[in-house]
């Protein structure tokens, strides 16, 4: 029974490497360079126009964070990130679109399972780790400039 179940996992592997799309590392590292500059520069041209209405320079990269997350969030909801996403790779993770883009996702997955217990129930599957981290190491480092601050 082992030889025969190194016999077909030897295929499986076989068959696995040979159907394998074959990538392309430059033209995916450009795809990915383009398109994450082209959404900064669009994050870049909304704290440009914030600005120019007057809005204080400390309150700016809010508002820009809230646009963008709402960029993609709704560019997830209509189809269109997850295009993007697929032609650029990792050009649309790094951004802050990108964490929308993986709260928006599985919430969209489950739509059918309701809003309460399959729209916000899975959208919070992903929020809530990154969430939780993202508040315990603020408040970590508040500690610390707190301290040093004294000091």
């Amino acid at each position: 029974m082992k030889a025969n179940e190194k016999q077909i996992k030897k295929k499986f592997d076989q068959l696995s490497a040979e159907t394998e799309p074959k990538k392309n590392m430059l033209k995916d590292c450009i795809n990915a360079f383009i398109v994450g500059g082209i959404i900064c520069d669009i994050g870049q041209f909304v704290f440009n126009f914030f600005l120019s209405m007057g809005i204080p320079k400390e309150e700016v990269g809010t508002y820009v964070s809230i646009v963008m997350v709402f960029i993609g969030a709704l560019l997830t909801g209509v189809g269109v990130y997850d295009r993007i996403a697929t032609f650029a790779g990792a050009g649309t993770v790094v951004p802050i679109t990108g964490f929308s883009n993986s709260i928006v996702s599985p919430a969209m997955e489950f739509k059918k399972e309701g809003y309460v217990f399959g729209v916000g129930a899975k959208m919070f599957t992903i929020a809530g780790p990154v969430l939780v981290y993202g508040l315990s190491t603020s408040v970590l480092v508040g500690i610390i400039y707190y301290i040093l601050k004294i000091i």
